[in-house]
């Protein structure tokens, strides 16, 4: 036999219960016991029917399958296995919008907090599926590695905020760079998918060299417009994070952010994609799903899992025995 693993160790709480019963009936035994030995000596006819070594005998059937019960609620384990599971999906890129524009609250409560919440919904609808996550603004970085723990995800994903990139332009080519170097270092892949959350402003200064470069790369791209086309101002923080105003313009007018659909179609025609705006119904996401499950499933690397069979009804099994034996004495 493998050495024990114990799966139900966070049950341990339950000893003090465990103790205080088993306690009790020690107690309860030796105060029996106590009143036959008193019996005993006024009417011997008794000791027959009352005998002391009975309910001691009792009160250790009882502990003993306490014991046992306290032990199956620790879920012993052992006969450890191991099984490979071979993975299968597709890999996701997720381009998130963090620039200063992304602020604006034309989407409540602002544009990059909604699109957090539609990353979430979303995650919720894929299955099998890796994800990574790159930030851009004027530059790009890599967030989360591709990974399959979409909960390792949405730690990463909780960590974002408008300041996470300190430039506030946007610039889509340092993303899609990024999303490059990124499906290289993965290896060799037959589908390179992209959703991109932004509003669609964009001030690249070398797009349509890398918009050419992902487009013979065989990047595919869903562009998830986040915003309105009537747009919103643009709160303007402190260095304490405090709204103190509006961002200007040149002429000292408060500007406007607006959604840019036009330019979002253009990317999204060019890289064998498609385009939808976000919406407070999640439509746009069944849209996203429908995309990711028209490219064909890929093998990941093959993962390795142990399996522990669970003892605990030997343990069960032998305390309703006991507990028939303390009935029966």
């Amino acid at each position: 036999m493998n050495s024990v693993h114990w799966a139900g160790l966070h049950h341990a709480v339950w000893l003090p219960l465990f103790l205080m019963a088993g306690g009790l009936v020690i107690f309860r035994a030796y105060k029996a016991a106590k009143g036959y030995s008193m019996l005993a000596k006024k009417h011997h006819f008794l000791l027959r029917l009352l005998s002391s070594r009975r309910s001691v005998a009792k009160a250790v059937l009882m502990v003993a399958a306490l014991v046992l019960v306290f032990g199956a609620l620790l879920r012993p384990q052992w006969d450890k296995q191991e099984e490979t599971i071979l993975q299968e999906g597709r890999d996701v890129l997720v381009l998130l919008d963090v620039s200063g524009s992304m602020r604006a609250k034309d989407l409540k409560p602002d544009r990059l907090t909604f699109a957090k919440l539609k990353i979430r919904n979303l995650l919720q609808r894929l299955t099998c599926e890796r994800v990574g996550l790159i930030l851009f603004s004027g530059s790009a970085f890599l967030q989360c590695p591709m990974t399959a723990d979409h909960a390792a995800f949405l730690m990463f994903l909780e960590n974002v905020d408008a300041e996470s990139i300190s430039s506030g332009t946007t610039a889509i080519d340092q993303a899609l760079h990024k999303a490059l170097d990124t499906f290289k270092q993965a290896g060799e892949r037959k589908n390179k998918l992209a959703l991109l959350l932004t509003d669609g402003e964009d001030f690249s200064t070398n797009f349509a060299l890398v918009q050419k470069e992902a487009a013979a790369a065989g990047l595919s791209l869903f562009a998830l417009g986040i915003g309105t086309p009537e747009g919103a101002p643009i709160p303007k923080l402190n260095a304490l994070g405090k709204q103190i105003g509006h961002e200007t313009d040149e002429n000292g007018n408060i500007a406007l952010s607006k959604l840019n659909e036009a330019k979002l179609q253009e990317i999204t025609r060019a890289l064998h994609g498609a385009y939808q705006r976000a919406s407070y119904e999640d439509t746009d996401l069944a849209h996203i799903v429908s995309f990711v499950q028209q490219h064909e499933k890929e093998q990941y690397e093959d993962r390795r899992l142990e399996h522990y069979h669970d003892q605990y009804p030997w343990l069960l099994g032998a305390a309703w025995i006991l507990l028939a034996l303390e009935w029966l004495l």
